[in-house]
């Protein structure tokens, strides 16, 4: 299985390709990790150094693998964190390379825009996310606030996030996986993930731990893709990503760290501790 995954860097800590190529990897995927952008450490800190790069290096870098002969063989295309529009752009022109070179390979987009406490990318960003980015992709991973913005709604039951769902699939996407939902029917103590693909809508709930998880949807929409890629199965793909990332977030809070421990909790990502299987809705 061969993914190539346009998202952001950082030195230290584990959030966009420093999450996922290691994640992928640890389950056995080539990865050819493309970076949008490159920073010291995420934007959570007071302080973060570095630079988003540009379009011209995102398409000079695939331009490079065509010329290998390797996009035949690229089975999916993952991207997060873009830092720009003109990015964006050239990671919509990347999974199309694929796309023409292989058929069959899918395009997973993890509409990176903001969270709970709002957005922290430019409007022109958000935008481009909304009209160009989600007709493009075969699996679209938003989390909750992403949902909404997308979709123009406030999805405050499950009901209204079930529909403003379908209506983000009649756009494109084949599958949407949406992450860290809270609706009025979700318990204090909990968080709800929902998928929606042509096979139906299912909804996988775990406890809430007590950490501020810096890239662990960056790690669940790399994990999907693979786990969607070699199974097919919309549901299966949910149970597999989230029981792995609840374990690394699970060990994660119990040590009190500041950033996920991805490494230490590696065994996780192959055998997770505890299994979460997915409700019909």
């Amino acid at each position: 299985m061969n993914i190539l995954s346009l998202q952001s860097h950082v030195v230290y800590g584990h959030v966009g390709n420093s999450a996922a190529v290691f994640a992928l990897q640890r389950l056995g995927a080539e990865v050819w990790p493309v970076h949008t952008v490159q920073l010291s450490n995420h934007t959570g800190y007071p302080t973060a150094r570095g630079r988003a790069f540009d379009g011209t290096l995102i398409r000079d870098l695939v331009r490079g693998l065509i010329e290998r002969d390797t996009l035949a063989l690229c089975d999916g295309v993952l991207s997060g964190y873009v830092g720009s529009a003109e990015i964006g752009a050239a990671v919509l022109d990347a999974a199309g390379e694929v796309k023409r070179a292989n058929p069959r390979a899918l395009y997973c987009c993890d509409p990176v825009i903001g969270d709970t406490d709002g957005s922290y990318v430019t409007t022109d960003i958000a935008e481009f996310m909304r009209s160009r980015a989600v007709p493009a992709a075969d699996i679209l991973t938003p989390n909750h606030f992403e949902l909404d913005f997308l979709s123009r709604r406030q999805t405050r039951t499950l009901a209204a996030a079930l529909a403003a769902i379908q209506m983000l699939r009649a756009l494109g996407p084949r599958a949407v996986l949406v992450t860290s939902l809270v609706t009025d029917e979700t318990p204090p103590d909990a968080i709800d993930l929902v998928v929606c693909d042509a096979a139906g809508s299912h909804r996988l709930r775990t406890p809430n731990l007590p950490l501020a998880a810096h890239g662990a949807g960056d790690v669940i929409a790399a994990l999907f893709l693979l786990h969607y890629l070699r199974t097919g199965s919309a549901a299966e793909a949910l149970s597999n990503a989230t029981s792995a990332v609840f374990g690394v977030l699970k060990r994660t809070a119990a040590a009190g760290a500041g950033e996920m421990l991805l490494v230490e909790s590696q065994e996780e990502l192959v055998n997770p501790t505890e299994i979460f299987r997915p409700e019909p809705l």
